[in-house]
């Protein structure tokens, strides 16, 4: 059964739609002005190629003026097509893909079929089917679709770019899925995978897809680019007994996104592990690798890839480093004014340590990145050791450890001060002969940035205390130490304002007695951030810089809560009131900040 529309005034709109009907619909509801259509069609005219394209389309690559009132962008293509659902009675779809099963909706009707009235199924459910189309008037299927599925189907008005984009998408991959399973069997187990604890072994069935089929090629491909379409910060693939799960992490979360069949994931493990040049007969220890790929608008992109043993086969991980979210001018990364002047009064110095802390994902290499391309410039010799390499810079000298053939922190910074470097960066200080190390190369000149994993930055001192570092050393040494972690940042396109809970803001600011901001934003959730109320991360910081009055308390036996109260009383801004100001600004909320905050004792 077909749900029927409103029955809206037609204006000459019917069946597929036309550029000149939909000009003239567009100047009659006063959203176009005749000049503007009359330059559109005569543009159309000009190119044979633009002939085929949807007139919405037409419309928006002119971007007319909106000539309602009050209105102040041009004419966007979603904005156009909220106007045609409204027209046809229909409500708006803007497709997320992410909320979209591809391979419950490729199955409800064929890639031709789909093609043929350009409409997309983005919904899949025992007693409907939802189809998306940027052809309201076009109802042709509609009645033969019911009866075939036997299932009540809706319709919805979507963006003609979208609705053609993951047409192909969707079904141009689970096309490349399915001939690559049916390529040589379904089995897909390896049995040289001595790991893999549950194989199900059936008979008759066997073979392996190959990691260069060019059905495995295309999925790898689109994954990749689907990722980087989706602002992903890393892409999980997890083998399982029935089906392997594909999730990537968006903004801090995980989001499962599809499902490959068990022989379909080894393939196109295999074929990662090929491009980032891995060992692809090892499958019992874990391995590193890395790929340099390129962003759908052409900027480079490298990933870094990390692979597990797992029950059910190998496990992938992927972080991306898309370079112009890795490297940000200071403000961008969340510094208030008063905080990037104290940063730049500790790193622009000839010579110490500064120390970035805070737990693994907290944006710790962002933050040391974007310093180091801040500082590198061309009369200094900018030097790295990493485990592993995060990001390849053309401005830096970058080393990788590798603990094979002993090269570890300690004997990279030992190689570097040969080097004859003005800056160094270590990846980690995890032991004393690292931290010894970065102290030696500190003493003799030379700027030095490293990491350490503490919950704060006064517990980075009594942290290289631990390590064996000499008290005196630290006194002579470090310059100042920042504590950080990543809030999720309020969507821009549907936050609101709201009052602040006194209650949460008390807890948040505990005693230190910040004034409540009569009016802050909120969540609310919109199409842009999936309905999360939440868009991009941003982040908060705790700045130590090492005053005479804080040198001197520095003891082999530091006692850190009084250190910590000293560090205040210097003026050091802890985490929470960072996060308190990012509150205020309308940045984030009280409930995203409590999430990532260490405990208050």
């Amino acid at each position: 059964m077909v749900k029927p529309a409103a029955s809206p005034s037609r204006l000459g709109l019917h069946g597929r739609l036309e550029l000149d009907e939909t000009l003239a619909a567009l100047v009659h509801d006063g959203l176009l002005s005749a000049e503007d259509a009359r330059r559109i069609r005569a543009d159309a005219r000009s190119g044979k190629d633009k002939l085929t394209l949807h007139p919405l389309v037409l419309v928006a690559n002119v971007k007319p003026i909106d000539q309602r009132e009050g209105a102040t962008k041009p004419l966007g293509i979603e904005m156009l097509t909220q106007w045609l659902a409204a027209r046809a009675g229909l409500p708006y779809l803007r497709i997320d893909p992410m909320k979209i099963d591809v391979a419950a909706v490729t199955q409800v009707i064929s890639h031709q079929y789909a093609t043929r009235y350009r409409i997309l199924p983005v919904t899949v459910a025992p007693d409907k089917v939802v189809i998306a189309s940027a052809e309201p008037f076009d109802t042709r299927w509609t009645a033969d679709l019911a009866h075939i599925l036997r299932r009540d189907v809706e319709r919805v008005v979507a963006n003609p770019i979208d609705v053609n984009r993951y047409l192909n998408e969707f079904f141009g991959v689970q096309r490349s899925i399915q001939r690559a399973k049916d390529a040589k069997g379904d089995s897909g187990y390896d049995p040289s995978t001595l790991l893999n604890f549950e194989q199900l072994l059936e008979l008759g069935k066997g073979g392996d897809i190959g990691a260069d089929d060019r059905h495995v090629v295309h999925i790898v491909d689109w994954l990749l680019q689907y990722a980087l379409d989706q602002r992903a910060s890393d892409i999980h693939l997890e083998p399982r007994r029935d089906a392997g799960n594909i999730r990537f992490r968006i903004d801090g979360n995980m989001h499962k996104v599809f499902e490959f069949p068990p022989p379909v994931m080894t393939a196109v493990t295999a074929r990662i592990k090929i491009l980032g040049r891995m060992d692809l007969a090892e499958k019992r220890r874990p391995q590193d690798g890395r790929i340099k790929t390129r962003s759908p608008g052409g900027r480079e992109v490298e990933l870094r890839l990390s692979t597990m043993p797992t029950a059910f086969g190998e496990k992938v991980v992927m972080r991306i480093f898309d370079p112009d979210v890795v490297v940000k001018e200071f403000r961008a990364l969340g510094f208030s004014h008063d905080e990037e002047t104290l940063w730049r009064s500790m790193v622009e110095r000839p010579h110490g340590i500064v120390l970035v802390t805070g737990p693994t994902g907290s944006g710790k290499t962002t933050t040391l990145y974007s310093t180091l391309k801040h500082l590198a410039t061309p009369d200094l010799n900018v030097c790295t050791v990493e485990d592993p390499i995060e990001m390849v810079s053309p401005e830096f000298n970058q080393m990788q450890v590798q603990p094979a053939i002993d090269l570890d922190f300690a004997a990279g910074v030992r190689t570097l001060l040969r080097q004859d470097p003005d800056i160094i960066m270590v990846g980690e200080i995890r032991d004393l002969e690292t931290a010894q190390m970065a102290v030696q190369a500190s003493l003799t000149g030379h700027l030095v940035l490293s990491t350490l994993h503490t919950n704060d930055a006064p517990t980075a001192v009594t942290r290289l205390l631990d390590l064996g570092v000499p008290h005196y050393l630290i006194q002579s040494t470090v310059t100042g130490i920042v504590a950080q972690r990543l809030v999720r940042t309020l969507c821009p396109h549907c936050k609101t304002a709201l009052a602040v809970d006194p209650r949460a803001w008390d807890a948040l600011t505990h005693r230190w007695n910040l004034a409540l901001p009569e009016r802050t934003q909120g969540p609310v959730g919109c199409l842009e951030c999936r309905n999360t109320g939440y868009l991009g991360r941003t982040g908060i910081y705790e700045m130590m810089r090492l005053s005479p009055k804080l040198r001197a308390l520095i003891q082999a036996d530091t006692d850190l809560i009084k250190f910590s109260e000293a560090a205040l009383a210097e003026g050091m801004r802890p985490l929470r009131i960072s996060a308190a100001a990012q509150v205020a600004r309308g940045v984030t909320t009280v409930a995203e900040v409590m999430t990532v905050l260490p405990p208050v004792e």
